[in-house]
């Protein structure tokens, strides 16, 4: 049996980053080493890396995500970037959606433990919940699957002139590149790369924006929500 890797302390930076919320980040960080690699969540490899792979890295997408919006975070698995986001902005109301059992039961006893008042975890899919889940200002993710795909699923849960913020790696540009025509399809009206975090996070986190315009995932997209609305609704009188 591989012995467990060990926690590091807190950097400075973390400190800094999340302010009074501090302590729960600790507390956070402490379940995802322990309860996190029990559960498969993460990696034991992660764990020596935690803080500024994961929590800080997460933590400072913060820097482009509006004031007072409504996020989406899919496929958030372990609470990531939706963890981390939570406690560095409490303006924010965040839905996390995970489609796994246990990846959810860990994130409704994370956001119990925290006191994560504005954040909502909920189970399914993407495509699943259009039309129940109301349209956000942002979508967010980390590492869920390759740019054309994922616009595919969380354009469609924006509202018009809503954003998509996703972390990405060393390939966003090629990933822009190569998923611009699906990306028009979509509605998207711009796609840029960011870099986030200076002076706590090196190299700089990457952040893929995609703008869309009134009518975000497209007429296709459009009409599917209509009707998975409508079909809730009719439920709902019954």
């Amino acid at each position: 049996m591989t012995e467990a890797a060990e926690l590091p302390p807190a950097p400075e930076q973390a400190r800094a980053v999340f302010g009074d919320r501090f302590a729960d980040v600790v507390r956070y960080a402490e379940l995802l080493a322990d309860a996190g690699v029990k559960r498969g969540l993460i990696g034991p490899r992660e764990v020596p890396r935690l803080w500024e792979r994961h929590l800080l890295n997460c933590a400072v997408l913060s820097e482009v995500v509006p004031e007072g919006v409504t996020v989406c975070d899919v496929g958030s698995g372990a609470g990531l970037p939706g963890i981390p986001l939570a406690l560095v902005r409490p303006d924010l109301k965040i839905t996390l959606l995970e489609p796994l059992l246990r990846r959810t039961n860990f994130l409704n006893e994370v956001v119990e433990l925290l006191g994560l008042d504005h954040v909502t975890v909920v189970r399914g899919r993407a495509e699943e919940v259009l039309g129940t889940l109301p349209p956000v200002h942002v979508v967010t993710a980390r590492a869920v699957a390759p740019l054309d795909r994922l616009a595919a699923w969380g354009v469609p849960l924006l509202r018009p002139y809503g954003e998509m913020l996703l972390l990405k790696g060393d390939t966003a540009e090629e990933e822009v590149k190569s998923a611009g025509a699906a990306l028009s399809k979509l509605g998207a009206v711009d796609t840029s790369v960011l870099h986030v975090g200076e002076g706590v996070v090196e190299p700089l986190a990457t952040v893929v924006r995609v703008e869309v315009g009134e009518s975000p995932g497209g007429v296709r997209f459009a009409a599917k929500r209509a009707k998975a609305a409508r079909t809730g609704r009719a439920r709902r009188r019954r």
